[in-house]
């Protein structure tokens, strides 16, 4: 099975004027919230952020009977600059739906239907209230992309 290695690495050099630690650590909050989310709507959480290679990561896997889905969590302390989900653009669909396919293909493409979910979480860590919003079947599979059923 693919590794369920988190993809932080800790430095602290900038990144769009956020220090990469900072974002770090709001990412991996925001993805720990959603996949307790997720647990509470009744999905089996398979994982949370499963690298399957340096370019592919994928936030959070869950099934829930035969569904499988696939979560892009995007955390924000606040929507001054837009909603969280305005960040999942073409390039980051085609990034997450390469991801997708690589974890199909490393558990042997089953025969499951699967979909695309974003998850917003707006606020920060220590936030007593953060706002978590589930945008189900938030996009489709990029069509570069072929499985083989």
């Amino acid at each position: 099975k693919p590794g369920g290695q988190k993809g932080r690495n800790g430095c602290g050099t900038r990144r769009g004027g956020v220090m990469k630690n900072e974002s770090h650590e709001s990412g991996a909050w925001g993805e720990k919230l959603a996949a307790r989310f997720m647990r509470k709507q009744g999905y089996k959480v398979l994982g949370t952020g499963v690298r399957l290679s340096p370019r592919d990561e994928l936030d959070v896997i869950a099934r829930k009977r035969d569904l499988l889905v696939f979560v892009e969590v995007k955390t924000r302390k606040s929507e001054d600059y837009g909603r969280p989900v305005d960040a999942v653009n073409r390039a980051k669909r085609r990034t997450i739906s390469r991801a997708a396919v690589h974890y199909l293909r490393e558990v042997g493409y089953p025969k499951v239907n699967f979909r695309f979910d974003v998850i917003e979480v707006v606020g920060a860590p220590g936030d007593q209230d953060p706002v978590l919003r589930h945008i189900e079947n938030a996009f489709t599979l990029d069509p570069r992309f072929i499985l083989p059923y």
